[in-house]
């Protein structure tokens, strides 16, 4: 059931935004340094690795300067028109694709490079692998901030690994025990709400039973305006 919804909405949602992701493609392909979509070796079900398809916006050799496959805020491996493409989270529509293709869903854990993915805890790990990854997630949502979190931080790859991914993996633990139609349904409403509000405590409202954050993460910048929001 859920793979067809899966190629059911991608495939709406390719047609819906063509007349949108066709003048990004001319615009990246005469700016910048021209090249129109990145491909980048997640993590995905099983364990198994494939080719993440986004939008370019970073500079070419961004994962062998700076902080690697970490992104930070006003991060300087980001291209003019690419602030605005993750600003408004253009740059990920490309994945639609990896939809089709089966390597990702809709809904689910966010695939991670496995830097990012050996960061998150062991039982973590073996829980998120049972599921496709997908577009969108709890931890998506939940960590809508993230750049800006770790922008705040002393230690910004340090605060990401001690602090940031040991919840988002207890986020993603949550949703695959809660993986339902039901569940995926309102993860997108949810996910459509917090790119016009971002800091939106909705997520909360919607699923009251959201693991507890930790003191490293609510006393410090609030995830996804959490702390900011009413």
């Amino acid at each position: 059931m859920q793979r067809l919804l899966d190629i059911a909405l991608s495939t709406i949602a390719l047609v819906a935004l063509s007349p949108l992701l066709v003048p990004v493609i001319v615009i990246l392909r005469i700016t910048g340094e021209g090249e129109v979509f990145f491909r980048q070796e997640r993590v995905g079900r099983g364990g198994r690795m494939f080719g993440l398809i986004k939008f370019a916006t970073m500079l070419k050799n961004s994962p062998e300067i700076g902080t690697g496959t970490i992104t930070l805020q006003d991060d300087p491996r980001v291209l003019p028109f690419g602030r605005l493409l993750r600003a408004t989270k253009i740059n990920e529509l490309p994945q639609l694709f990896n939809i089709l293709l089966g390597d990702m869903s809709i809904i689910g854990p966010r695939p991670q490079t496995r830097r990012c993915f050996n960061a998150f805890p062991r039982r973590s790990q073996a829980v998120i692998v049972k599921v496709r990854p997908g577009l969108s997630g709890i931890g998506s949502v939940v960590f809508r901030d993230e750049a800006a979190m770790m922008a705040a931080s002393v230690q910004p790859s340090r605060f990401y690994d001690r602090a940031i991914m040991p919840y988002k993996g207890m986020l993603e633990e949550w949703y695959v025990a809660r993986q339902s139609v039901v569940t995926d349904l309102l993860l997108i409403c949810v996910t459509a709400w917090v790119v016009v509000f971002p800091y939106s405590m909705i997520a909360w409202r919607v699923f009251p039973d959201l693991p507890a954050m930790p003191e490293a993460l609510s006393s410090g910048v609030a995830v996804n305006g959490a702390r900011r929001a009413t």
